[in-house]
């Protein structure tokens, strides 16, 4: 026997659990300057594509998502981090640039990482939230 799923409750639950974090999508616009005093490259001029609610997930971060939701809604993925986000958020395009800009957690290891978007999102009949892989390209300090 099957138990019905209702899409927008599940959505709900989600939003309300998991999208905690404040986290902002860029789109590079151009190439870093090279700055001649230091011999460093400045920031990558990029405009802001989102920002709002939404979660960062590694692969265990996904298990402990279920577990706090009480079921498997994401398959096993290659990309070892995911971007949750509402469905109302723009969809990333390939190399935008995301980064918490504000943990839910106090004691997060998000803050001070970058990850860059893989593919655009994932697609799915039912949508409950937006998913986007992820490969983290946080340079060396």
């Amino acid at each position: 026997m099957t138990t019905e799923i209702d899409p927008a409750e599940v959505r709900r639950e989600l939003e309300a659990k998991l999208l905690l974090d404040q986290v902002r999508v860029v789109r590079p616009t151009g190439t870093p300057v090279l700055d001649p005093e230091t011999g460093l490259l400045g920031e990558l001029p990029a405009d802001v594509v989102y920002d709002g609610p939404g979660a960062l997930l590694s692969g265990h971060g996904q298990v402990t998502a279920e577990g706090i939701v009480g079921r498997q809604w994401l398959d096993d993925t290659v990309s070892w981090y995911r971007l949750l986000t509402p469905l109302s958020a723009p969809v990333p395009a390939r190399y935008d640039r995301v980064e918490v800009v504000l943990a839910n957690s106090g004691d997060a290891a998000t803050g001070g990482r970058v990850w860059q978007v893989l593919d655009p999102s994932e697609a799915s009949t039912v949508e409950l939230v937006r998913v986007t892989r992820l490969d983290e390209i946080t340079p060396p300090s």
